[in-house]
């Protein structure tokens, strides 16, 4: 599968095959390709969490305003940034343009591998750090569940807006390139 094709059938995956582990080659795939995101400057200042043990991840779902999905997956991972005050030069945060980064690398990756993810934003921050120990210095970003599908997941392209829906030329508002 090339890069376009895992960008294009990658979708957001809320059903697992519980029993369906992970295997230590296509977690330390996940994790190569993760450690090989780019950050701004370089700084490389986010660390993930790797959550695999079953009463942790029922207690996680629980955080996550009780979404079971994420008890189900055989894999979660944390972004944590260890920089969160980090800002680009147009003052965007940098820490959690580079998490995400880093995770949708593992996204990407796991496409290939065909095991699908799921981002997780919905969750109690303060109480999820606490449970994951993130020193009060860092900044948890997001999670990120990972398993094999259960079957149909794959069977068509996520539904996107048409290019010309989202795409200006020059400036925004512009729809046509000028000139043309």
């Amino acid at each position: 599968m090339d890069v376009f094709d895992a960008i294009r059938w990658r979708r957001s995956v809320r059903s697992y095959v519980s029993e369906a582990k992970i295997d230590e080659w296509k977690l330390n795939r996940l994790l190569e390709a993760a450690r090989l995101a780019p950050s701004g400057k370089n700084r490389q200042k986010t660390r993930l969490i790797v959550i695999q043990d079953e009463e942790r991840k029922r207690r996680l779902a629980d955080l996550c305003h009780h979404q079971k999905f994420v008890a189900e997956a055989p894999l979660v991972i944390a972004a944590v940034s260890v920089e969160p005050n980090a800002k680009m030069g147009s003052g965007t945060p940098a820490h959690r343009v580079d998490a995400a980064i880093m995770l949708e690398h593992i996204v990407l990756e796991a496409v290939e591998l065909g095991l699908g993810t799921c981002w997780i934003g919905a969750y109690d921050k303060e109480r999820l750090s606490e449970f994951l120990n993130v020193p009060k210095n860092c900044e948890l970003i997001a999670l990120l569940t990972v398993g094999v599908p259960k079957d149909g997941w794959y069977l068509r392209e996520p539904d996107r807006l048409p290019l010309e829906e989202i795409l200006f030329y020059e400036r925004f508002g512009q729809k046509k390139k000028e000139g043309k």
